[in-house]
């Protein structure tokens, strides 16, 4: 069971160190079941001036605004990282100490850029650019549920009588199977 200290110790450590430093990989449920206890604890009936009351709804903020200052300075720390590996193409250096939605967002921030490192040697070599695409502007006729391109980019979910300007390839298909009506002359 996680205590009020632990989290200071935690949020101290991150504060005071360059790299990520390694938490327990069930930390963030920890602090969850931590933070239910202290709020069952500050919001039982009884004397609203007991010590024991202002004591628990203290430590619950406190607890609130440590744990936030942690987890921010984690992904400062991974964003760092992600730079530098993104520069250097070393990738792992402090991956052990990530926790796994951390591991998850540093994998997502690493091809977000490279992504944007593709568009931006496509646009350098003459290509063209995103927003030059052949788009067309359609307006659904149909509910269309969330879905992704060949290239993965994400659509959707749209409604009835909802505007988008999508690639002429996919407008085509929605125009076809009569889900979309082209808004374009």
């Amino acid at each position: 069971m996680i205590t009020y200290k632990d989290i200071y110790e935690a949020a101290k450590k991150e504060r005071y160190s360059e790299k990520l430093q390694p938490i327990q990989k069930n930390f963030v449920k920890e602090v969850s079941n931590y933070l239910d206890e202290k709020k069952s604890a500050s919001s039982q009936e009884g004397d609203v001036f007991s010590d024991v009351l202002l004591k628990a709804k203290k430590q619950l903020e406190n607890a609130v605004t440590l744990f936030q200052e942690l987890m921010r300075r984690r992904r400062k720390k991974i964003l760092n990282l992600v730079l530098i590996a993104s520069e250097t193409g070393i990738s792992r250096q402090d991956f052990n100490n990530m926790l796994l939605f951390e591991k998850e967002l540093f994998e997502e921030l690493m091809k977000a850029i490279e992504t944007s490192d593709k568009k931006m040697n496509n646009i350098l070599n003459g290509g063209k650019e995103e927003s030059e695409k052949e788009n067309m502007l359609v307006v659904f006729l149909e509910d269309v549920n969330e879905f992704k391109s060949p290239e993965g980019e994400k659509f959707g979910p749209y409604s009835a009588g909802q505007f988008s300007n999508l690639p002429k390839r996919i407008a085509q298909i929605f125009l076809s199977d009569n889900v979309a009506e082209s808004m374009e002359k």
